[in-house]
């Protein structure tokens, strides 16, 4: 079992991902693309570097001069330009130049913040990304946007930085807990609905495999949005445009996420954020009353929730917190919506009232 999706940037070749079900290919990879005697630090978090910090360090220390590791307390709390800073100070102490690289060992926190020091330090050094969650491996690892949260704002502070390699191992999702496998899932019914509806029908056909990880089964969902995720990025790498697409369900669905105190799982508010998008979908006549079922038992069959329960915050106060996000354009909230199960658009246009409607559909 062994995939390869190539993603080209500015119209080259720039970087590929492999969907590999081992560590095995990775030294040659890396030597591939030369570098063999450079000095690497690996980024980690305490979830994920007990599990796999010492397998990747004993396959890179053979080519590399010098193998260190980095490891943060696990959670959004650390995603921020503190732990930014501790990096900067390891790699100086390590004497680390812009001819090395970095290693993201974990999920979409360990990504983007990696991912920023390399944007970052000495004005740019080489980094890959080793997505080790659902989440990660469908989407944040793939296109290039990496940041960090600052102050009370998610993702306020980032850059556009692609990686030169993005290596999966879809065997490390046997030891995600399960909820935060369910989580990941959102991510890739997102892909189907706002871009393919035979992958669409495909993910709610294969449900119970895909909850199951079937080797198969596992294999073509992650293929299938990851090449959703790379045509998007290719044709738009920075979100001047169709990239936006790729928001669907964020918009409320960063601001429950935020609201929670990040108790509630990233996938989690994402698919609330889908069901209130659905809704207005369906509210202004662009979705029919069957597919807004249709998406709600999909997002259900993975165990992923279509109503926030006992949410001790108005729907004024979720309306207040969109208003916050990086997504805003000359004060109007940028709002992504379905013509059809398979089929997204970008509106400016929606009122208050409205996006309050759809808030209180979830409620």
């Amino acid at each position: 079992m062994s995939k390869t999706i190539t993603v080209s940037y500015q119209g080259s070749p720039y970087y590929q991902i492999e969907i590999q079900k081992n560590f095995s290919f990775l030294a040659d990879k890396l030597k591939h693309l030369e570098y063999s005697g450079k000095k690497v630090c690996i980024i980690s978090d305490s979830n994920v570097a007990p599990l796999y910090i010492e397998e990747i360090k004993s396959l890179l220390a053979p080519i590399c001069s010098f193998c260190t590791s980095f490891v943060f307390e696990a959670g959004e709390s650390s995603k921020n330009t503190e732990t930014v800073s501790q990096v900067y100070e390891h790699l100086i102490q390590h004497k680390f130049d812009r001819k090395d690289f970095l290693v993201a060992l974990g999920g979409g926190v360990v990504g983007d913040l990696t991912g920023f020091v390399a944007a970052t330090y000495l004005r740019g050094i080489d980094f890959i990304q080793i997505p080790t969650t659902l989440l990660a491996q469908t989407d944040s690892s793939i296109g290039g946007k990496t940041g960090v949260d600052f102050m009370q704002y998610k993702n306020m502070v980032g850059a556009f930085y692609m990686p030169k390699l993005v290596y999966m191992n879809i065997s490390v999702l046997k030891t995600l807990p399960e909820r935060q496998f369910s989580a990941g899932t959102a991510e890739l019914i997102k892909h189907g609905f706002i871009k393919n509806k035979t992958y669409t029908n495909f993910i709610q056909e294969q449900s119970e495999k895909i909850m199951a990880q079937n080797d198969t089964a596992m294999e073509e969902v992650i293929y299938q949005s990851c090449q959703i995720k790379r045509d998007v990025v290719e044709r738009d790498p920075k979100e001047q445009g169709e990239r936006a697409l790729l928001n669907f369900g964020h918009t409320i669905g960063h601001a429950i996420e935020k609201l929670s105190d990040f108790s509630l799982y990233h996938g989690e508010c994402v698919a609330l954020g889908m069901v209130s998008a659905a809704y207005l979908s369906f509210r202004f006549g662009s979705l029919t009353e069957e597919e807004l079922e249709y998406l709600k038992e999909t997002i259900l069959r993975y165990h992923l929730p279509v109503k926030l329960n006992n949410f001790p915050h108005t729907p004024e106060e979720i309306l207040a917190v969109t208003k916050l996000d990086k997504k805003m354009e000359s004060g109007k909230v940028k709002f992504i919506l379905l013509k059809n199960l398979g089929e997204a658009f970008i509106t400016k246009e929606l009122t208050d009232e409205e996006i309050l409607s759809g808030i209180a559909y979830i409620l």
